[in-house]
């Protein structure tokens, strides 16, 4: 993963399509009019092993400098494979953020209500828009 943004900053272009899964067997013909983003910084969230050996999930934020007074990001979470003996670039499996998980689960409709009344979740809170913001 850092060694292919180092060469989205370095526009190594060639590095890249070796790197990529679905260009890695073809041979590299150069752009004519190539890419200029101002890439100026990675953060790794995550990596984790995937289900086989040669199978690795990165999650990450990529930012760049258009050269306006707004910079952007690209966050991912990617898929790469061992292939003789480098890590090649597969696919995104996710743009964007990761999702967000609540902190407890979601009340059912007959689990006790979370306001504390005692009472069932569907007799109690359930069809109260104020609670059902903050519970779902």
């Amino acid at each position: 993963m850092r060694a292919r943004f180092t060469a989205h900053v370095l526009h190594h272009f060639e590095f890249l399509h070796r790197s990529y899964l679905p260009t890695s067997a073809t041979p590299y013909v150069e752009e004519k009019d190539p890419p200029s983003v101002n890439w100026t910084r990675l953060v790794i969230h995550s990596h984790e092993p995937g289900p086989k050996a040669d199978v690795a999930y990165v999650d990450f934020s990529a930012y760049h400098d258009d050269g306006t007074e707004h910079a952007g990001a690209h966050h991912e979470k990617a898929e790469f494979m061992l292939r003789h003996g480098g890590w090649i670039y597969c696919r995104p499996v996710r743009e964007g953020a990761a999702p967000i998980r609540l902190a407890q689960p979601k009340p059912g409709r007959n689990d006790p209500c979370p306001c504390g009344s005692g009472k069932k979740y569907k007799h109690c809170c359930l069809n109260r828009p104020e609670v059902r913001k903050i519970a779902g």
